[in-house]
């Protein structure tokens, strides 16, 4: 039996190449790490997936393709879970799916092991993603089978075997890092009524008390909804983010602490860093305040809400997310210009836009007569507009609204 096992190195995966071993009749296991953005998290795998029983370790560099092909139709759209989050993890899963598949359909492998649990999105998230490229392909997800019950036996798992462990119980936060974020859950986290400690938990900055105590200016340029000057100056995708996390991380923007409604219906806490994300959707956001009409933004908000959902869920290779992306897109078309913010303390604050394609006219806007709007216009507008509540009133049917 092959095996293409999604690897990441730490506890879960270290755990799960032996147990594989174990379990399935000493398989094949090829380890498979998609970069998305990891850093560091990617250096010495292969020495460790070999030592751990792999007989091959695949590491992919997607780091263009996922902001290009995932984050910035994400952008586009101004997706946001719950108000707050900015589906860090959601949007790297099915990228990661599809290319464990690529990986398994190259090697011919039997079957794509991951390791999340069967209480998380990412098992939804993942399984869909192999489901509708390669629904051939078995799935094994150890965490809805085997007798561990705890990251505390994962570690004597480890440890009775003889074998690396990669962390201690104190270090043992559950942590998925990528180009756009960084989740943290767990440990103390697990209780609600706890204040995130930020001095040991935060990773791409720092927390807005110790913040500069003055703002940082950064202007982006966006062409049809996509980010690709930074300051003035042309930026590549990677580049790009890089320069904003940092940025945003030292101003400590883009923390977000939430408890929120999993897919598979319980609530869970997380401590959630997009730095340089946040700042994206702020600047992006201000631009298309500008160069969007009415109609189109109040329709793009019952849109997002529904592309947010699938894309929580992890519905993304699906006819609905490719009609609703179709849709976003054809409304960036105009979304050109460049979008000035202040950061702050934790706060991003803007600071001026500006677009070829602006719907704000000045003469309309000020306070001052112009040739463009008659005032007397708005008294036949104001009585059309309210003629249902004038045929009620005349009706009897408003006086509860009278003390």
């Amino acid at each position: 039996m092959k095996i293409v096992l999604a690897y990441s190195g730490g506890l879960d995966t270290s755990v799960i190449i032996p147990w594989l071993k174990e379990n399935y009749d000493n398989p094949e296991i090829i380890a498979c790490c998609v970069d998305v953005g990891q850093g560091s998290e990617t250096d010495g795998l292969e020495e460790k997936a070999l030592a751990q029983g792999a007989s091959k370790l695949y590491i992919l560099d997607v780091r263009e393709e996922f902001i290009t092909d995932y984050i910035y139709p994400m952008v586009k759209c101004g997706a946001v879970y719950e108000d707050k989050y900015l589906l860090g993890t959601s949007i790297a899963r099915p990228l990661i799916g599809k290319k464990l598949v690529e990986v398994a359909l190259k090697e011919g492998a039997d079957a794509i092991c991951h390791g999340a649990t069967g209480k998380g999105n990412d098992q939804i998230r993942f399984e869909l993603a192999i489901k509708a490229l390669a629904p051939e392909i078995k799935v094994i997800a150890p965490w809805r089978t085997w007798d561990i019950t705890s990251r505390e036996e994962e570690l004597e798992y480890l440890a009775k075997r003889g074998l690396p462990v990669p962390m201690t119980k104190e270090q043992s936060y559950s942590r998925d890092r990528n180009l756009w974020h960084i989740s943290h859950e767990g440990l103390d986290l697990e209780d609600p009524a706890n204040e995130p400690d930020f001095k040991k938990l935060l990773t791409l900055g720092v927390s807005p008390e110790e913040a500069p105590d003055e703002p940082t200016y950064v202007e982006i340029g966006f062409e049809k909804g996509i980010p690709v000057t930074l300051d003035g100056k042309e930026v590549a995708p990677i580049e790009l983010m890089d320069k904003l996390n940092e940025m945003g991380g030292k101003n400590g923007v883009g923390i977000c602490d939430l408890v929120e409604n999993r897919c598979v219906g319980m609530k869970s806490r997380g401590v959630y860093e997009t730095p340089g994300g946040s700042i994206l959707y702020a600047a992006h956001r201000d631009l298309e305040y500008l160069c969007l009409d009415k109609q189109t933004t109040a329709f793009k908000e019952i849109i997002r809400t529904k592309y947010t959902e699938l894309l929580y869920s992890g519905e993304w290779f699906t006819p609905l997310m490719e009609a609703l992306q179709a849709f976003v897109d054809k409304t960036q078309e105009t979304v050109t210009g460049t979008a000035r913010l202040k950061l702050y303390k934790g706060n991003i604050i803007s600071a001026g836009v500006k677009s070829p394609n602006s719907l704000y006219n000045a003469e309309l806007a000020s306070f001052t007569t112009g040739e463009l709007y008659s005032h007397k216009d708005a008294e036949g507008f104001i009585n059309l507009f309210g003629l249902p509540l004038k045929v009620r009133a005349m009706m009897g049917l408003n006086k509860q609204y009278l003390k």
